[in-house]
């Protein structure tokens, strides 16, 4: 069973009282108990850090990939859309324009791709011992930040080799990472908690990364989509954390406020409704899984 823990002392001596711990099924639609999960923060962490070394353990170039993925991809995008097809990168080297918007997908798509299988590979765990399921898919969301840390300090080499100089708003890029962060954890809780019951989720996932990444600035920039369009671009809500992170490290992009408040908003509302949903059925994982 799942659902909150509770103390109950029985009617022993206090000199022989042990606390017995009363493990109740939630019920319908519950919030988030982040009492629960503050109390559960040191698994939180642990299963954290062992997502970091399982994704790197036996590999010879260890954490390199982090480096090789996207830089080798923003040297394609540079030669593809940069040279040959001369799209526009709002004033900025090509190749830094593309490497600020893959690291933020990398990271968005990083979380998805981790969680939406967690609840599958932690199946044992899940079966055997009672904890915040939750801390189990929200361990890839903090795992994530490892690869992107060492992504930003890579863009912070290039933006010296090409001479960009950092601006007053790089202090506002904490902000679209947790704009990011939410909208990743949003999106995979409800991956996770509908991949335990279908398990086509896990071969649709490659493919709507793939269609969701074309379909959103990480490549090209949002000035080629037409004005008119911009509004209903902007309920993609990879638009504006993408954007957010140029605007942030580059000092301008085509990121408009108008577009950040419906991002935002979209990104809050997949967020509690996935919180919620994953509440729903997660006393339910045990038996599926």
């Amino acid at each position: 069973m799942t659902g909150p823990a509770r103390v109950a002392a029985d009617n022993l001596p206090a000199a022989v009282r042990r606390p017995t711990v009363v493990i109740e099924p939630t019920t319908g639609w519950s919030a988030i108990n982040f009492r629960e999960l503050w109390t559960y923060r040191d698994l939180l962490r642990i299963l954290a850090g062992r997502d970091v070394k399982l994704r790197y353990k036996q590999t010879g170039l260890g954490i390199t990939w982090v480096i090789l993925q996207p830089l080798v991809a923003a040297l394609i995008f540079t030669v593809m859309f940069g040279r040959f097809a001369r799209l526009p990168s709002d004033g900025h080297p090509y190749i830094v324009f593309a490497f600020s918007g893959i690291i933020a997908w990398n990271y968005f798509a990083a979380v998805l791709q981790r969680a939406g299988n967690s609840l599958i590979t932690d199946a044992r765990l899940i079966t055997k011992v009672y904890f915040p399921r939750l801390a189990i898919p929200l361990a890839s969301t903090f795992s994530a930040m490892i690869d992107l840390s060492v992504s930003l300090a890579v863009m912070t080499v290039l933006m010296v080799i090409y001479g960009v100089s950092p601006t007053w708003r790089l202090l506002l890029l904490p902000v679209f990472i947790i704009l990011t962060a939410v909208t990743a954890t949003g999106v995979s809780l409800w991956l996770s908690a509908l991949n335990v019951r279908y398990r086509d989720f896990v071969h649709a996932m490659p493919f709507m990364l793939q269609v969701w990444m074309l379909a959103s600035p990480v490549a090209y920039a949002t000035s080629i989509v037409p004005e008119k369009w911009r509004v209903l671009y902007g309920l993609n809500p990879a638009v504006a954390f993408v954007e957010g992170f140029r605007w942030s490290i580059l000092g301008s992009s085509s990121i408009t406020p108008q577009m950040v408040m419906i991002t935002s908003a979209v990104a809050l509302v997949v967020f509690v409704g996935g919180a919620f949903f994953f509440r729903r059925v997660e006393r339910g994982f045990a038996d599926s899984v």
